[in-house]
């Protein structure tokens, strides 16, 4: 199948600001063409040996094959876990207009 371009990438913040605010930085260097900052949700997780459980605020970027290098450097750089979330899924069909606007969007 051939690629179009385009990712979603997923991750979580652990507050509603820092959530947004990363949002927009994402935008605003064209690190992303789209970022949906989800409501709050409940992880339950392994961490150092010891069951957590956290409110979390999930993001759903949309980016381009060519920019997630540097999305995930941004996200590893800004993020304040020590050990982020970033699961990048390839869009391997959609709508081929936004698909297209996903990868026009993020030209660096």
């Amino acid at each position: 199948m051939q690629s179009t371009g385009a990712l979603l990438v997923l991750t979580t913040l652990p507050d509603q600001e820092s959530a947004a605010q990363l949002a927009r930085e994402l935008i605003e260097s064209r690190l992303a063409a789209c970022v949906n900052v989800l409501s709050p949700c409940r992880s339950v997780y392994r961490w150092q040996g010891a069951i957590q459980e956290d409110e979390e605020h999930p993001l759903i970027i949309k980016t381009s094959v060519a920019r997630y290098e540097d999305l995930e450097q941004f996200i590893r750089q800004s993020h304040p876990y020590e050990l982020p979330e970033i699961v990048a899924v390839e869009m391997d069909r959609g709508l081929p207009a936004y698909l297209q606007w996903i990868v026009g969007e993020t030209l660096a």
